[in-house]
């Protein structure tokens, strides 16, 4: 079946782990009939969790779409993961949604994962819900969670659904749009008597918060004190559209109580996708505003990758204009190709059904596209400008990764890069510093996740290692030195004399050269020999092997043959004179210091602080947030954070949460300087061997 752009509703549904947002997608599901019964996660069989990794760990791993039709809307949810290991899943579907369905746990309130994502939201500017679940378990509190939400957004929080009882005397839940009532199983009952009050003080501030969408009916709302169900529902329509409101539900997943007024409030209430905002990148390379447009010609973003498989390569598609239609050719902008769509699909999990056609705001599945990957820009012509990628976070956690034999080296690297491919989040690359492979994800259960994965899909024996530390060497004072490059093998031989001054720079200055040769002792064209020297030079500092930054050369003097010269014989006299003068100007080795954001529960704080004082950390900030969380900011070196991912986890019972990025270099010495030159020295000379 086809829909109008009208007709289409996509929402991600995101939180904090244990939330429950896979068992809410299964229950919508059930709900609106797309599957007879609902699963459990424990089961292995839901519709959402359904890769091997995710049945055998019972998490989600992947965002997973899930569609469902309800009062003739086209409802498209994207199930995401709750760890922030796998945050590169999220980033997708948001960036494929209009609409975030956030899960708050009635027990727990706001949690770190909670104002991550709302951050992120914040950013991208997209409306919000909030859907408080697990109403009807012990310590379950509806109100002390809309206190928390207001506190830590201070944003517009509006009930339009409210909790029967909640913890053991949870009975459903009132949905306050409608006057109806739903028992905790879902099915409609009538609103208990006990209520009458709670839900007539509750409806007010539902039609205060719809009065917030247009100003004659906040008019009205203040000369009326109060507005008709049809003002609401209209004033609701305008807040929703100009996200000036976040709508909050109530109920538990598990029993299938409140899915159906959740339901009825994204068919009848959020605007279609229609004007929302896209942006591309114009002819300078600029970000520029773009828009869903039923009207305008095809053009289309894939959020997501994935390999499968029985489909082969599925490439999740959202249209933004125009409409992509089967067996259709279609140009790869960022590719330069033409590709045709073959057949579309919409998803239910890893069950696809097939469909003619994916309008203006829809996401859909194609199948075996032969060059389209993560942020491609599918168009109509070859001139369409190219969307913006998916902004996703820095890699925090890092391995070395080899192949247990050399002949599945190859192999090995090309499933990496797969990887690569479908996980943005996902890096892996060639150190030519360290001579290591290293993968790069944003926690140890991610890399480890997809290591599994390669090893049972090809049985390469793959080992790991802590990576080696990229770090730097400068000198610290001026020095000078002079190289003499003489040498004679019959004909011509080779001569070139330089003279070299070194001075350090400010950190982070990189590198400078200048020729001061007056007088032609060196004629113009050897200088490019001689700075082709210094830089090779720099590639390997003379304490520990490891780049040198931060220092300005200048050739002061030098000596050219009329017949032996050449510029291979400067490059090889500056190369030698610029490590002669490193040696005289007290050389240092530099570490490389991370900017550190972690985010912990307040009864940690101590733990954290005592742990990053004890990685030689430097506190920056630190913020207090809403539902007892503290935002710690800290500069700590990179070698004290190669396993900070698994330490944080066993300090905080995996409750807490962190993000790096590399501020600056620091000079060290000492014993840690002599650790560091110590291994450097024994791995490249177990390098020189295994060569």
């Amino acid at each position: 079946m086809s829909f109008t752009t009208e007709q289409i509703r996509t929402l991600a549904v995101a939180g904090h782990g244990q939330t429950g947002k896979t068992t809410l997608v299964e229950h919508l599901l059930q709900t609106a009939g797309v599957i007879p019964k609902a699963e459990t996660v424990e089961s292995g069989k839901t519709v959402s969790d359904f890769t091997p990794e995710e049945i055998e760990r019972k998490i989600s791993i992947r965002a997973a779409l899930a569609n469902l039709e309800w009062q003739g809307k086209n409802l498209n949810f994207w199930d995401t993961p709750g760890s922030s290991d796998f945050t590169g899943e999220v980033t997708a579907a948001f960036r494929a949604s209009e609409t975030a369905l956030m899960l708050v746990d009635a027990r727990s309130g706001v949690q770190i994962e909670t104002i991550k994502l709302w951050r992120n939201l914040d950013a991208a500017g997209k409306p919000r819900m909030v859907f408080i679940n697990k109403l009807d378990g012990e310590r379950a509190d509806f109100d002390a969670c809309i206190q928390g939400l207001r506190e830590q957004f201070k944003t517009e929080i509006c009930p339009v659904s409210i909790p029967i009882g909640q913890g053991a005397q949870y009975k459903g839940c009132v949905d306050l749009l409608h006057g109806k009532a739903y028992d905790e199983n879902g099915a409609e009952t009538a609103v208990p008597d006990s209520m009458a009050d709670t839900v007539k003080r509750a409806k007010e501030v539902l039609a205060g918060a719809a009065a917030e969408g247009d100003d004659d009916l906040l008019v009205k709302f203040i000369d009326e004190a109060g507005l008709s169900d049809e003002d609401i529902i209209r004033g609701l329509k305008l807040a929703m559209a100009a996200g000036a409101i976040v709508p909050v539900f109530a109920g538990s997943a598990a029993q299938n109580s409140g899915c159906v007024p959740l339901l009825d409030f994204i068919a009848e209430i959020l605007p279609s996708p229609e004007g929302a905002a896209e942006t591309v990148l114009d002819a300078d390379g600029q970000e520029a505003p773009a828009a869903v447009s039923a009207s305008g010609p095809l053009a289309a973003f894939v959020v997501k990758t994935a390999n499968d498989q029985f489909s082969g390569k599925l490439s999740y598609i959202k249209v933004v204009s125009g409409t992509l239609t089967q067996d259709t050719e279609v140009f790869n902008v960022n590719e330069g190709k033409k590709e045709k769509t073959g057949k579309l699909y919409r998803a239910a999990g890893k069950k696809l059904t097939e469909t003619r056609e994916l309008a203006a705001g829809d996401v859909g599945v194609a199948a075996k596209l032969p060059f389209a990957k993560t942020n491609d820009t599918l168009a109509a012509s070859a001139d369409a400008r190219p969307f913006c990628k998916l902004q996703t976070p820095a890699p925090v956690y890092s391995m070395a990764v080899s192949a247990g034999e050399k002949k599945d080296e190859d192999k090995l690297g090309g499933l990496l890069m797969r990887a690569c491919e479908e996980d943005k989040t996902l890096s892996f690359v060639y150190n030519p510093e360290t001579r290591q492979n290293v993968l790069s994800g944003m926690g140890d259960l991610h890399i480890s996740i997809v290591l599994d994965r390669i090893r049972a899909q090809s049985k390469i024996n793959i080992l790991t290692a802590e990576p080696r530390i990229a770090y730097r060497e400068t000198i610290q004072r001026k020095t000078q030195a002079e190289y003499t490059h003489k040498k004679q093998s019959g004909g011509h031989g080779q001569y070139g004399r330089v003279v070299l001054a070194l001075e350090p720079l400010e950190r982070g200055a990189g590198y400078s050269f200048t020729n001061a040769i007056f007088g032609g002792a060196i004629s113009k064209g050897y200088i490019p020999g001689v700075e082709k020297g210094v830089k090779e030079a720099m590639e390997s500092g003379v304490l520990a092997g490891y780049p040198v930054v931060d220092v300005g050369v200048t050739v002061v003097d030098g000596k050219e043959h009329p017949v032996d010269s050449s510029e291979l014989a400067f490059k090889i006299a500056a190369r030698n004179a610029f490590r002669e003068a490193m040696k005289m100007g007290n050389p240092i080795l530099l570490e490389p210091i991370m900017n550190l954001t972690v985010f912990v529960d307040a009864k940690n704080l101590g733990d954290i602080m005592s742990d990053l004082s004890g990685r030689r950390g430097h506190i920056t900030g630190q913020n207090s947030l809403a539902g007892g969380i503290e935002e710690i900011r800290a500069q700590v070196p990179h070698r004290e954070l190669l396993k900070y991912a698994i330490d944080l986890r066993a300090i905080t019972s995996s409750t807490g949460s962190f993000e790096m990025e590399l501020s600056h270099y620091s000079p060290i010495s000492g014993k840690i300087a002599d650790e560091v030159i110590a291994a450097s020295k024994e791995f490249l000379k177990q390098s020189a061997e295994d060569a």
